[in-house]
């Protein structure tokens, strides 16, 4: 007995979910399903009943989506993923008009079902990648935080207090920059204190440095002759300004402790030491790369890779026009930028590939900010396609391979 396709669009929302089904033979059932346990078992014992193939479709929203998938899932069931800009320019082309209600969305995601436009879902949940995917998103929302954090210290609180101290902000992995301003606020305090004083105090707050006797007569020197606005200890300005300080130094250490659990966590992990030989890739960026990419197996092509990475090119052509080929986009956001980073950090780095094709790129006119941007990304699309091979044949990176003898022949060492 031959088994008919079941098209079931899913339009996703907070509270509840709208529901279309088209049965082959054109009819049509709508229905709504609320985001709790008994309604998800209403829904699956009614699929079941229909004793046909069912392909259910469903558009990314948030992470409200993701309940309902892995429970179909986990049911047996074809799930896939419609395209949000798919979905809307669909839903404008068939409806001639650009308004937006639920049971519309449900009937355009039946109709991208019917035509092929979808793609399988992939849960992180049910393929073992949920504890890396948490760990790297939380590492990005801490970063967020902290750089915040980071801009206010830059353009309000230092120019009112200390601006000359902004000089000895070098990193912004510099942990001891806020403990230092944290326990010294107000250069005025500095000078009063005096200099022998602030080294012996500011000894052991201020970390490892080369010369550091040198470091603190300088920073004392640049805090008596600082133009900031002379605050009292006990005001509540200079308050604000040690609880932001503290805020920062909490969020960097907290980073370094998620960088560290991330290592732990990877350190045995084959494809995080295969993705640790690739130059500019360190822990964060491949606990990124693994986590948003999951399974390098279920691309079957590099080409496939760069489009899901958004790092494919795209072109506007139509009649004897033919625009420039640019980069997409259209991918995964995060993946890009870890792989964007990546290529920044490794053409600095010599002997490496990658800086070989930077150069290569820019030679012809080396000043030229727009190359060298359009340089950057083509490293990074090539560090996308180096990694997704080393991991597909399980292959360490190697800098450079040997060259072949001009002649084409290897003499053996045994001969004489």
């Amino acid at each position: 007995m031959t088994k008919h396709i079941v098209y079931v669009g899913i339009d996703i929302a907070k509270a509840r979910n709208d529901v279309r089904v088209e049965f082959p033979d054109g009819k049509i059932q709508r229905f709504t399903v609320v985001n709790r346990k008994e309604d998800y078992d209403r829904l699956a014992k009614y699929l079941k009943s229909l004793e046909d193939d069912c392909q259910i479709g469903l558009e990314a929203s948030g992470n409200y989506h993701r309940p309902l998938a892995y429970y179909l899932q986990k049911k047996g069931f074809k799930v896939y993923l419609v395209s949000s800009l798919a979905l809307a320019r669909t839903r404008e082309a068939i409806h001639n008009s650009w308004d937006k209600n639920d049971p519309k969305d449900a009937q355009v995601i039946v109709h991208l079902l019917k035509t092929g436009i979808k793609q399988r879902y992939y849960d992180t949940f049910l393929n073992g990648f949920q504890d890396t995917e948490e760990l790297s998103k939380t590492h990005y929302q801490v970063s967020l935080a902290k750089m915040k954090i980071q801009h206010s210290l830059l353009t309000h609180f230092l120019p009112l207090y200390f601006p000359e101290a902004e000089k000895y902000f070098c990193s912004t992995r510099a942990v001891w920059f806020s403990k230092v301003l944290y326990h010294f606020p107000s250069p005025h305090h500095i000078g009063e204190m005096g200099q022998d004083k602030f080294v012996e105090k500011a000894w052991d707050i201020v970390g490892r440095k080369v010369c550091k006797e040198e470091f603190l007569k300088d920073f004392y020197k640049t805090a008596k002759n600082s133009i900031g606005l002379p605050v009292d200890k006990d005001s509540c300005a200079l308050k604000m300004f040690k609880r932001t300080l503290k805020e920062h130094y909490d969020l960097c250490i907290k980073r370094q402790e998620l960088e560290d659990l991330a290592h732990q966590k990877l350190k045995d992990d084959r494809v995080y030491k295969i993705l640790r030989t690739v130059p500019g890739i360190g822990p964060i960026l491949a606990l990124t790369i693994i986590s948003e990419t999951g399974e390098f197996g279920r691309f079957k092509h590099y080409r496939q890779y760069l489009k899901f990475c958004g790092l494919d090119l795209s072109t506007c052509q139509s009649g004897q026009f033919r625009g420039q080929s640019k980069l997409s986009k259209r991918g995964n956001r995060r993946l890009r930028c870890a792989y964007w980073f990546a290529s920044t950090v490794a053409v600095r780095m010599r002997e490496n590939t990658f800086r070989k094709k930077y150069s290569r790129y820019i030679q012809n006119d080396p000043d030229n900010a727009d190359l060298k941007r359009k340089a950057v990304i083509a490293t990074a699309a090539k560090m996308a396609r180096v990694c997704f091979g080393l991991v597909k044949n399980l292959k360490e990176y190697r800098p450079y391979y040997d060259e072949d003898i001009p002649s084409g022949e290897i003499r053996s060492l045994c001969v004489r």
